[in-house]
């Protein structure tokens, strides 16, 4: 047990247990002038996914960039949600893209350029980031592409 355990413990505090599943996690959190967004995945209106399953075995490039690019555009409509406009969007500053990769599939980056690419389009050079693409085993739901990012914000 920690040892902020041992305190709540020693006091007598009892922590309620409750359901937290889908309730601790939020699609975004603005701290100063940072947007940051939890992982988007290519899903539809209704939460399906459009896609689904391994790059390089189930999915060719192609889709799975397309796939990327749905994550993005879900990422606008959370980014619009949360600060109301697009054109307050500063510039993207760093994005994360985890690729459901099969068999030997190393090219996560031209998966990632699905997202990136979108992103240079709606936001010109305010678009371009720093960025990170790596393979997975297993992702949510078998998407085959999840994207996180942060966002500089103006005021």
């Amino acid at each position: 047990m920690s040892e902020t355990g041992r305190r709540i413990e020693k006091l007598g505090i009892k922590l309620p247990v409750r359901n937290r599943k889908g309730k601790g996690a939020v699609d975004a959190v603005l701290k100063g002038d940072l947007l940051f967004l939890s992982a988007h995945l290519p899903i539809n209106i209704e939460g399906t996914p459009v896609y689904v399953g391994k790059v390089g075995t189930d999915l060719d490039i192609d889709t799975a960039y397309q796939a990327a690019r749905l994550c993005g555009l879900n990422m606008l409509a959370t980014i619009k949600e949360y600060i109301g406009e697009l054109d307050r969007v500063d510039y993207v500053v760093k994005a994360l893209g985890l690729i459901n990769s099969g068999g030997d599939f190393s090219s996560q980056p031209a998966v990632m350029n699905g997202f990136s690419d979108l992103m240079v389009e709606v936001f010109g050079r305010r678009g371009q980031h720093a960025r990170s693409a790596m393979g997975a085993f297993a992702l949510p739901q078998n998407v085959p592409i999840v994207v996180e990012a942060i966002v500089k914000i103006r005021s």
